[in-house]
């Protein structure tokens, strides 16, 4: 198989969604081109013409060039060898496509970039803003209240572990690191959810270094 070259660093939630898919398919041999989102280097002129946006991650596959997680993760959950992360059931595919979009449209900005970022990584976001903190805590738990009810009795959110779960389970982490995980995750069926995601073998060879 043609050499699959991933740009973007593993403090990016979204950068190690790819990493677990790659983890899952039983894929090791890639090559990583780390690229520090809190320093700005997504945005410097060579990435730019790899990512108009300035964004991460990109990856670059048998003279393919493709941007955007979903589109990544997609085309990688097809290509692989391995178990499909992507549901066969129409019914469990449309619920992990709605958590994948609930997430990409308010769980990443809640979550990240008003819970995390406030007791993490403050500057890169222009200081600590109480408001937003607040806002991201009230929208975070509507998030995660939306999801586990998606999830049911199902082990994972769309019944088989799929790509929902590796979107879901990077933004959980950094919650995790924080003092507002308590009442962020204080919601029916999340616990063991994260129980089971934690245990994933992906998730632990995943683990950004973060010192």
């Amino acid at each position: 198989m043609s050499e699959i070259t991933l740009w973007g660093f593993d403090g990016s939630t979204y950068v190690r969604t790819i990493k677990m898919l790659l983890a899952e398919k039983g894929v090791t041999q890639f090559k990583q081109v780390p690229l520090n989102v809190l320093k700005g280097e997504p945005k410097k002129p060579e990435h730019l013409e790899r990512h108009p946006f300035g964004k991460v991650p990109v990856v670059d596959h048998d003279g393919m060039r493709i941007l955007e997680t979903i589109a990544i993760a997609r085309y990688l959950n097809d290509i692989l060898p391995g178990k499909s992360l992507i549901p066969a059931s129409p019914k469990e595919r449309v619920r992990m496509d709605m958590i994948i979009g609930i997430i990409d449209s308010y769980g990443y900005a809640a979550l990240i970039g008003g819970v995390a970022a406030f007791h993490l990584f403050p500057d890169f976001v222009g200081g600590k803003n109480d408001t937003m903190r607040k806002d991201g805590i009230e929208n975070g738990r509507k998030v995660i209240e939306l999801t586990m009810k998606t999830k049911g009795s199902s082990l994972f959110i769309a019944g088989e572990l799929s790509l929902a779960d590796l979107y879901l389970a990077p933004i959980a982490y950094y919650v995790s690191l924080t003092p507002d995980k308590d009442v962020v995750f204080d919601v029916d069926g999340f616990a063991d959810w994260w129980t089971k995601i934690q245990a994933l073998r992906s998730f632990k060879e995943t683990q950004p270094n973060l010192g």
